[in-house]
């Protein structure tokens, strides 16, 4: 605790000498905002503040770790086994959890998150009183430090105790030390995935049970309110969510694209008579209502235009063992006999990481079967992987990106290749432009990317490195002067590098 109270105060010294130095240059400024009543934050120059933010940030991280070790002591001397005599029941409270959110400050929920944390990150001792490393020594590490935070190391640890029945001590450290890195430079979204494709290669055969097990807690609820709304509440499984987000995205897509293209450069009179000014949440309403009203056969209801869920699946998948039925000939019928890996009536054989699989503009991953029988609807387009995850089957077009480029993008990039966002709200770009560069439109030139991304990619001048399995960014110098590649796109949150 010495050494994690002296890491404090260096971070507190480092907080105050940025606070100091995000002061204006000159006093005047500082006498003029005092003046107006505001306070030193708000006289801090742009680039100040940011710095005093990321230390102020590194600075709760490292305080974080210091309430977790607190909180798991306080759990320890709190114990049942002492009864009357534990520590949080002489305080007046139930268990330790009441007796850390009481004293904090914080919810149960935060509570439970500092003890679960502090167990698996602090030192330990073996029954003869030798001090033993803590149980999770990578997160610990990186958690004292102040490099990743209190949510991704409890994401990070709880995964693992998930899976340690079943998956070897060497494997788990390895992806925890991984993870633990991982979680140091990208945000808590994308730890996430990563931390869900860790989950799924560590216990490939613990995904088929807990996607039944999803499914079986799928509901809805529609329920009129006193105020006259009717309220939708509802919570589905994956493969039951996918096909009503594919619809209802679909449908909003339109109507924004319809939206954009009307308010750049169209003359007056040019555009829709009454300006559609619905918001996101009222869109997806309406397009929920359309959606049923169409179901309905209502005779009013405009076409509805064609949307598809992609599902992304090995082929070694196809030689698991299952029935023959609609799914099979589905899924088996893209691949055709374009793949002479495929053995019909293969014997069955455990779950392996290609034994599972996607579906695109959703993070879990889910097991072969499940996917096999979404495979059944006409309207599900399987994506057939070979080996090292190459796509199989997809087009090449000399001049805009084709459904089937844009398909194998997705394969590669997983959303957008830069900060991960759902593979939704992604375009297909030319790395070397279209027509300044005269770039082709072929799969080693292309790459996902969301709106902010792309501007901000051409803004500050990064450059694009693609490979067919592999994409990485080049900042420019006055990001990273030495110009280290970044590894983006799926490949970074999965992992692949780890056994």
């Amino acid at each position: 605790m010495t050494n994690s109270l002296a890491s404090l105060e260096s971070r507190l010294d480092a907080l105050r000498a940025e606070w100091v130095g995000a002061a204006p240059a000159f006093g005047a400024a500082v006498e003029a905002g005092a003046e107006r009543g505001l306070d030193d934050v708000v006289a801090m120059n742009d680039a100040g503040l940011v710095r005093v933010v990321e230390v102020a940030g590194g600075l709760r991280r490292q305080l974080d770790a210091v309430l977790a070790a607190l909180a798991a002591e306080v759990d320890l001397r709190s114990d049942a086994a002492f009864g009357a005599e534990g520590l949080a029941k002489r305080h007046g409270q139930r268990n330790a959890i009441q007796l850390v959110a009481s004293t904090v400050g914080a919810t149960p929920r935060q509570a439970a998150m500092l003890v679960r944390v502090g167990a698996a990150s602090r030192p330990r001792a073996s029954f003869t009183g030798e001090p033993m490393p803590p149980r999770r020594p990578a997160v610990a590490g990186a958690l004292a430090s102040g490099a990743i935070g209190l949510e991704a190391a409890d994401a990070i640890c709880t995964m693992l105790d998930r899976v340690a029945p079943r998956t070897s001590v060497a494997r788990a450290a390895a992806y925890e030390v991984e993870l633990a890195a991982f979680a140091t430079s990208v945000p808590y979204s994308l730890l996430q995935r990563a931390v869900t494709h860790a989950e799924a290669r560590l216990d490939p055969d613990g995904v088929a049970p807990h996607d039944e097990a999803l499914r079986e807690q799928r509901s809805l609820t529609i329920t009129e309110e006193a105020s006259g709304m009717v309220r939708l509440h509802g919570r589905f499984d994956v493969t039951t969510a996918a096909p009503i987000k594919a619809a209802v995205e679909q449908l909003v897509t339109e109507v924004l694209q319809r939206r954009r293209a009307t308010s750049d450069n169209r003359p007056d009179g040019d555009g829709p008579v009454v300006d559609d000014l619905r918001s996101i949440p009222q869109l997806q309403a309406d397009a929920l209502a359309d959606l049923a009203r169409h179901a309905l056969g209502c005779a009013e209801m405009p076409t509805v235009s064609k949307t598809t869920v992609v599902v992304r699946l090995h082929a070694d998948a196809l030689d698991e063992a299952l029935p023959c039925d609609h799914a099979d000939a589905a899924i088996r019928g893209a691949v055709d006999a374009r793949d002479d890996r495929v053995v019909h009536g293969a014997a069955a054989r455990p779950t392996t990481p290609c034994m599972l699989g996607s579906i695109d503009g959703f993070d879990r991953v889910l097991s072969a079967a499940m996917l096999r029988r979404m495979a059944a609807d006409a309207e599900l387009i399987p994506m057939v992987l070979g080996g090292r995850s190459e796509p199989l089957d997809v087009g090449r077009s000399k001049r805009l990106f084709t459904r089937a480029q844009r398909l194998a993008l997705a394969e590669r990039d997983g959303g957008c290749a830069s900060c991960g966002r759902n593979i939704g709200y992604v375009d297909a770009h030319h790395i070397r432009w279209w027509e300044r560069d005269s770039g082709s439109t072929d799969l080693d030139n292309g790459v996902l990317l969301c709106t902010h991304c792309h501007h901000q990619v051409h803004r500050d001048g990064w450059s694009i490195i693609s490979r067919r399995h592999e994409i990485w960014f080049l900042p420019p110098p006055h990001v990273d002067p030495e110009q280290r590649p970044r590894l983006g796109g799926r490949a970074r949150f999965e992992l692949r590098d780890v056994a």
